[in-house]
């Protein structure tokens, strides 16, 4: 079973945690052993030459006098160590524990030290582990001899002390490291835990949200609590997650009015050629009810046509393909082109006499396209004997071009949408059959593309002005 984020962090951190303190902890001994062992044997020497000098200074005076037992017993206790007196054979004469002073022997002289611990000169110069042949365990030992006036040897002093007595402190000092630790480690753990579970939380409800998102459930949102990367990342999940919701809606409503947009022609087309297959439709009237059908067919292929367009440009697979033209020509055989729409409803157009040539570089046919859609939109909507004005200007760096026409206007609470897919002011969708509800979409993709920008303002019962601002190359 693979490990949860939060388990898998919050187990390397805290083994982290305790491989850092297990590793002080043995550094730590390391140091204080080797401290407190080095300790003992500069004890343990200092001893062995204070014995020596006393004996000295005794210059083979008697062993067993009260002031020389005193002496060496105060130094004992003192100093915690063990301290006797071999001769040059290895027998021990003196000891200064308790049972040798009571008896004047004790389990140590019963003992011989092997011939290799007797200098004949100079002490150690450093400590060793030992037993002598007379412990059961090691003990650190130190050694000096013993000699007379004329420099002859007469025995070895030993002080001893056990190795158990620094490892009875190393364990206490153990205890009290890991006592003292042990709080610290807690409330470490503790800090992990809540830290670990905080900084994966949002990551956990990313995840169900993601899963419920991949169920069509766009609801769930992941609350922001900090303003680190794990809150910026849960301001995008949102920000994302805001933007799927839109898209849905967008695709969703764009499934919608092309199920519409294409049901509404097809139930006609069918319904005029079966009356005439079946003969509902009278032979007179036949030609007028093919001519809807053609209109229809027509709708159906400008509909299809502006759908192909808009996929390609918002895929990105049309490639711009710039060249230096005449933008009032363009715009004069466009206008030119709708001539007896606008005579039919006697049309007024002002402003176009007064472009003065301006030379673009852009991608004549999407211009053109841009330009065509604008002007069919004003023709289609300007009021019966109303007026379409033109108006360019440039400084040198772009192209503005306005067109404005009188009419019925748009709504202000409309203006937001009219360039979206498929959206119409007119709800009913029936007041012009000709209209796809593309035209304007197709307007702001390609002027977009161009780096240019499009904006409409209108005034209802009174007019309505798009205006196109494109760079000049």
């Amino acid at each position: 079973m693979k490990l949860k984020l939060f388990k898998k962090y919050f187990f390397a951190t805290a083994l982290i945690i305790v491989f850092s303190f297990t590793v002080m902890m043995t550094i730590l001994s390391f140091v204080l052993n080797n401290y407190l062992a080095k300790s003992k044997y500069e004890t343990l020497s200092k001893c062995s030459v204070e014995v020596t000098d006393y004996l000295s200074e005794l210059d083979g005076g008697d062993l067993k006098t009260e002031s020389f037992i005193k002496t060496i017993e105060a130094i004992s206790s003192v100093s915690s160590v063990d301290i006797f007196l071999a001769d040059t054979k290895g027998n021990i004469v003196f000891c200064s524990c308790d049972e040798w002073i009571k008896n004047g022997k004790c389990s140590h002289s019963e003992h011989i030290i092997p011939k290799n611990e007797l200098l004949d000169d100079g002490g150690r110069k450093s400590f060793i582990l030992d037993t002598l042949e007379i412990y059961d365990s090691p003990h650190y030992i130190a050694s000096e001899p013993v000699k007379n006036s004329d420099g002859t040897k007469l025995g070895t002093v030993f002080s001893t002390a056990p190795v158990s007595a620094i490892r009875e402190l190393m364990v206490t000092v153990t205890k009290l490291y890991l006592f003292s630790s042990a709080f610290p480690i807690i409330v470490m753990f503790f800090a992990i835990y809540f830290m670990t579970y905080k900084l994966t939380k949002p990551l956990k409800l990313m995840s169900e949200a993601s899963k419920a998102m991949a169920k069509g459930d766009f609801s769930k949102r992941i609350p922001v609590t900090s303003d680190d990367e794990i809150g910026e990342l849960a301001v995008s999940f949102n920000q994302m997650t805001n933007s799927l919701v839109q898209l849905e809606g967008m695709r969703k409503s764009f499934v919608a009015n092309v199920s519409h947009e294409l049901k509404t022609p097809m139930t006609t087309i069918g319904g005029f050629i079966d009356g005439i297959l079946d003969g509902t439709i009278e032979p007179e009237k036949q030609k007028y009810y093919l001519e809807i059908v053609s209109q229809e067919v027509k709708r159906l292929s400008r509909l299809v046509q502006s759908m192909l367009s808009i996929s390609k440009l918002e895929a990105g697979k049309f490639v711009l393909k710039p060249e230096l033209f005449d933008f009032r020509e363009l715009l004069c055989n466009i206008v030119i082109s709708q001539e007896q729409r606008i005579e039919n409803k006697k049309i007024e157009i002002t402003g176009l006499d007064e472009i003065q040539s301006i030379s673009v570089t852009a991608d004549r046919d999407l211009i053109h396209q841009v330009i065509y859609n604008l002007v069919d939109n004003s023709v289609k909507f300007v009021n019966e004997g109303g007026n379409i004005d033109f108006k360019t200007n440039t400084d040198g760096k772009k192209l503005v071009f306005s067109i404005k026409n009188t009419g019925k206007g748009i709504p202000e609470n409309e203006l937001p949408y009219v360039f979206d897919r498929f959206y119409k002011v007119d709800k009913s969708r029936s007041a012009n059959k000709n209209s796809t509800g593309l035209g304007l979409y197709i307007v702001k993709t390609i002027v977009k593309a161009h780096g240019g920008t499009v904006t409409v303002s209108s005034r209802e019962n009174d007019f309505t002005e798009f205006s196109v601002t494109l760079p000049l190359s």
